[in-house]
């Protein structure tokens, strides 16, 4: 049998087998080898050539991951154990050397129980199903991100009396596409609604008391346009408040 004690960048085997004269006995080698993918299936090969049919290994994180899958591939039957039940003697030094040596002893002794590894078709079901998940909440988490923008900027766009009741549909991309375009005037918004949301327009004798929005932050952040020179006004700066100001061109000559 065999014992890995997985790091991130290397790993410390420690391989036990009979010995030819005298079956009772084990003969004991450890080296080290990278966590690299050709590094892994030389050790494959040779772990396979030396006969060991039991491949114990125990890791911190992730990084167990390389070491179990090509291993498996390689036709080894592989355990991933649990580090609480690979604590050491108090009072031994620990090292990866060390550590390889006693869990290949306690895997020898049977004092050692797998956790559970799914089978990989069941792997990649998983990790298609944990992606979606992690997806959904990144799309959730922008989308009240960009709500609290337009509310920090007096814009009342999410609204199911007066508004749009799903602000992500088609009226109200439209209108977050018209105001990071650089559009403020709240008539041209309002006209931008689409289906049953144009009902909710205010008539124009009712509109007197519509204003702009004082001002619209993370514009840029949002994908606004950021245009570095106007044919008419000169090139676009910014000063160190984040302030725009035009500065006019240099006079020819």
């Amino acid at each position: 049998m065999a014992a890995i004690d997985i790091a991130k960048a290397s790993a410390m085997v420690c391989t036990r087998v009979p010995s030819e004269k005298n079956p009772d006995r084990r003969v004991q080698k450890t080296f080290g080898v990278k966590a690299i993918t050709n590094a892994i299936a030389e050790l494959g090969d040779h772990l396979a050539c030396q006969g060991i049919e039991l491949v114990v290994m125990e890791a911190t994180s992730d990084y167990w991951r390389p070491f179990f899958y090509q291993l498996e591939a390689r036709g080894l039957r592989c355990w991933l154990v649990n580090a609480r039940e690979v604590k050491n003697v108090p009072g031994r030094p620990k090292t990866d050397k060390l550590d390889a040596i006693w869990l290949a002893k306690l895997a020898e002794r049977g004092m050692l129980r797998p956790s559970f590894v799914p089978p990989k078709p069941i792997r990649q079901l998983r990790g298609l199903t944990r992606l979606r998940t992690a997806l959904t909440e990144d799309r959730s988490r922008f989308r009240n991100r960009i709500e609290k923008v337009l509310e920090d900027a007096c814009l009342k766009v999410s609204d199911k009396t007066d508004g749009a009741s799903d602000l992500f549909g088609v009226s109200g991309r439209a209108m977050l596409e018209a105001l990071v375009a650089g559009e403020r005037n709240p008539t041209t918004l309002a006209e931008l609604a689409r289906g049953r949301m144009r009902v909710k327009i205010p008539r124009r004798g009712a509109d007197r008391t519509v204003r702009r929005p004082p001002r619209l932050p993370h514009r840029d952040a949002a994908g606004g346009p950021r245009p570095a020179h106007r044919p008419d006004r000169g090139a676009l700066h910014t000063d160190r408040a984040g302030h725009r100001r035009d500065r006019p061109h240099a006079p020819a000559g």
